[in-house]
């Protein structure tokens, strides 16, 4: 199972690097390419939508299933070791999910927002070569 994660946590460094490539301000001339490249991406990495629900379930499964520690004598040290370290994998594991949900809604947003700020400055200059 680590693979599937390995993949989500490039996916998520992935969207947070074009993110800040669209949005740091004096990369006009790359911003072009970036845009272009950018809109080509947003369909394959729309997957990490149901991919990210996928391992969710995966977490909340794990969680239902896990044993319960709650008497005293009921688990020896070591299980109730593993039971946290599981635990904390888990709370890992869901904001790396969270993040990468996060991003590619930012990556999406920003995206749109970048193309219409250009259409807009092309409308602006074609009004000034009007008038």
């Amino acid at each position: 199972m680590a693979l599937e994660w390995v993949v989500l946590g490039y996916a998520a460094g992935a969207e947070a690097v074009m993110v800040l490539l669209l949005t740091i301000p004096g990369l006009d001339g790359l911003r072009k390419g970036l845009v272009a490249v950018t809109r080509n991406l947003l369909k394959p990495f729309l997957s990490i939508v149901p991919f990210c629900l996928f391992l969710l379930m995966d977490i909340y499964w794990k969680y239902e299933t896990r044993p319960s520690c709650e008497s005293p004598g009921s688990c020896t040290p070591t299980e109730h070791l593993r039971h946290q370290k599981s635990m904390i994998k888990s709370q890992r594991n869901a904001l790396l999910i969270a993040s990468a949900l996060l991003f590619y809604w930012l990556l999406f947003t920003v995206t749109r927002l970048v193309v219409q700020i250009e259409q807009l400055n092309q409308r602006v200059e074609k009004l000034k070569n009007q008038d």
